[in-house]
């Protein structure tokens, strides 16, 4: 069902968080007319209003909160309403201090901020499931609900816990996970060190150790962790399902972040919502269209909503540069391009007081519509009504990115090679060469359904499960292609070496068996030799690889290796499986993968120059809308193919090519 349907909008959402809590409501009347003129059709409302909401443990006060929805109903403004639940009250602090978290030191975490409780806190639970279950039977049957927001922003702040609530939590959910202390003990490796348990009470939380804690109770403890905020969602989840069957319920994500196992609690949320904030000095923002992506495949492709982006400038860096003319609207666009159904900011006006005073807005300071900010955010607004035929399309992707929360969490543990192995990073190296060739990219799970990917990539797959093996090697069979790259098939689920050569459970796959490997000290390098393409640095890992069936692509160049495979080719059933032994560098990565593209006919729907991002939608009627977006500081020209095309926002037919000013954007479709 598509997301605008779920929440009464047949239209694209433009909003932002509202807080009129810290308004005299003369502002609200204002705010309205400026909505109407922006063009914005709904807001979050309520998210850190708990204080307003609730003055003391047994008294509430909705009367705000009634004016407040009946005036935004009047004025055609729809309610993304928040359980409040972000930022509990200076009194919660004061009768229950066993609510605030701990840190790894066992210092007490102090009220006076936000997020400032413990997820598995009995009373935070108790008090905010009061005020959930209120707010739901209060306003179920208001026009202007649209949707429920849970909580903000989980385990931005507080991502774990060492409280002695969560210490007892902790032994139940492994005690459930387990069943016995023997199966613990096996899981864990505890013979090592002497760290065999016998009882269960005698298990604690990976604190503070003189040195390395077990990496088995440290990888459980980051699951216990994810699934204790988990369990805190769905405690207010099951309350508005209950009252509220039919209005969707999500919580903001914040991308790929990594306390999180989002893709287990996008199973729990109707709609996926996050927040993007790239640095906007720091050129095309990759990194920001990579975790739209990965929002986007979440729920297997259904469109997402972007909650928050600031028009300006944030607050929280150590230097907050300001986003120049024509960016705000230029990323907005890119988040439509890569599956958004929504464009949403943090906030509607720019507080007075705070420590978010100096944060950016829709409406600024200035307090009107005169500033430059608001006039861009206008714009943008009354040029998205005239795109509600883009809502509920699909991007189109035969490439996928193997993404696991689980992974990343163990290969980032302490007690490793090298320390500057890291799973984003790693990533995003890939997940670039495939945006700078305009090719849509989804990210998928490794047990995931592979068969409609011409290529899978699993940079850094050091975890391999149960069961993981063998899907690759069936997509593979069947014709699929894979690439995989250093450190990769290292560990079960538990972090246990998978013995018997690296990388034991894909040797058979990739048709090699990597003997040692030599991770590289900062600064040092190595270089590869690619018949036909010349020679290439390499940095950070270098694998010494045998090969069992697979073909060299390239060699190392020095060291005692040289002459050895770097990057090798296995045809396995119908396809193909490729390793990259090291860290090439990136005009490498993006030639080989280039390459990769050519051989399965995978290409950018349009030519265009580099620094012009394309990507397509894909309506359930067939139509296509190719998004071009140029982030370049001069024009671009891009090439059209046959036919004539009209571009949605301006209205103007194009055929032949299409010239887009800096911080231009089209979105062109077909004419039949």
């Amino acid at each position: 069902m598509p997301v605008s349907k779920n929440v009464k909008l047949p239209h694209l959402f433009y909003g932002g968080d509202y807080n009129p809590e810290q308004w005299p409501e003369e502002v609200w009347k204002d705010d309205m007319r400026l909505m109407n003129k922006a063009g914005v059709n709904m807001v979050s409302v309520g998210i850190f209003s708990w204080a307003a909401l609730q003055p003391g443990p047994d008294t509430y006060d909705f009367a705000w909160l009634d004016r407040l929805m009946d005036l935004m109903a009047e004025h055609g403004i729809m309610a993304d309403l928040a359980t409040a639940t972000a930022s509990p009250p200076a009194w919660m602090a004061k009768l229950h201090p066993e609510s605030l978290p701990v840190d790894e030191n066992g210092a007490r975490y102090a009220q006076g901020s936000r997020q400032h409780y413990c997820p598995n806190s009995k009373a935070f639970r108790l008090y905010g499931q009061r005020l959930v279950r209120k707010l739901a039977e209060r306003y179920k049957e208001h026009p202007a609900l649209a949707m429920w927001h849970i909580n903000n922003e989980y385990a931005c702040h507080i991502s774990q816990c060492f409280c002695d609530e969560c210490s007892r939590e902790f032994r139940v959910w492994l005690e459930k996970r387990y069943g016995t202390i023997d199966e613990l003990n096996a899981r864990w490796g505890t013979n090592f060190w002497s760290q065999k348990y016998y009882e269960w009470d005698e298990i604690g939380l990976p604190g503070k150790t003189p040195t390395y804690a077990n990496p088995g109770q440290q990888l459980d403890y980051k699951r216990f962790m994810s699934d204790s905020l988990l369990d805190a969602y769905l405690g207010e989840q099951r309350i508005l399902k209950e009252i509220t069957p039919n209005l969707p319920i999500m919580t903001n994500f914040m991308g790929a972040f990594k306390p999180l196992d989002q893709f287990e609690w996008a199973k729990h949320i109707d709609v996926i919502t996050w927040d993007s904030y790239p640095e906007p000095t720091a050129g095309i923002p990759v990194f920001a269209a990579m975790q739209h992506d990965l929002m986007r495949s979440m729920k297997g492709g259904q469109p997402f909503i972007l909650m928050e982006q600031v028009t300006s400038q944030v607050n929280w860096r150590q230097h907050n540069p300001l986003k120049r003319p024509g960016v705000m609207r230029l990323w907005s666009y890119q988040t439509i391009a890569h599956g958004g159904d929504g464009v949403m900011f943090f906030q509607w006006r720019q507080s007075g007081a705070g420590a978010e005073k100096f944060h950016g807005a829709m409406v600024t300071h200035t307090g009107d519509e005169n500033s430059r900010i608001y006039r861009e955010v206008e714009q943008l607004g009354q040029e998205l009504k005239q795109l509600d035929a883009l809502v509920d399309s699909r991007v189109e992707a035969k490439v996928a990115i193997v993404f696991d929360w689980h992974n990343w969490w163990a290969l980032e543990l302490d007690s490793k090679p090298s320390r500057d192995v890291l799973y984003l990073e790693q990533i995003k190296q890939y997940y670039q060469a495939l945006f700078e060739h305009n090719v849509g990219v989804d990210f998928v799970q490794p047990n995931a359904d592979l068969s409609g990917y011409k290529l899978v990539l699993a940079p850094a797959l050091y975890m391999v499960g149960p069961g993981v093996a063998a899907n690759l090697e069936s997509y593979v069979t069947n014709g699929g292609t894979l690439l995989t790259t250093f450190f990769s098939g290292m560990v079960d689920e538990n972090d246990r070496i998978h013995l018997g050569g690296y990388p034991a459970p894909l040797r058979k796959l990739l048709g090699i068996c990597v003997e040692e490997f030599d991770p590289m000290i900062p600064g040092q390098t190595n270089g590869i030799a690619v018949s036909g393409s010349g020679e290439y640095s390499c940095s950070l890992w270098a694998d010494l690889i045998r090969l069992e069936g697979a073909n060299d692509r390239a060699t190392f160049t020095t060291d005692f290796f040289a002459g050895s495979p770097a990057i090798t080719e296995h045809s396995f059933g119908e396809g193909k499986a490729y390793y990259v032994g090291t860290q090439p560098e990136a005009g490498f990565i993006k030639q080989f993968i280039g390459g990769l593209l050519t051989d399965l006919e995978l290409q950018a729907p349009l030519m265009a120059p580099a620094g012009v991002e394309l990507s397509v939608r894909t309506a359930a009627s067939g139509e296509r809308y190719i998004f071009a977006l140029n982030h370049n500081s001069q024009a671009a020209n891009i090439g059209l193919s046959e036919g004539v095309f009209v571009e949605l926002i301006s209205g103007q037919s194009a055929s032949t090519s299409l010239e887009l000013a800096p911080n231009g954007v089209a979105i062109l479709q077909l004419q039949q």
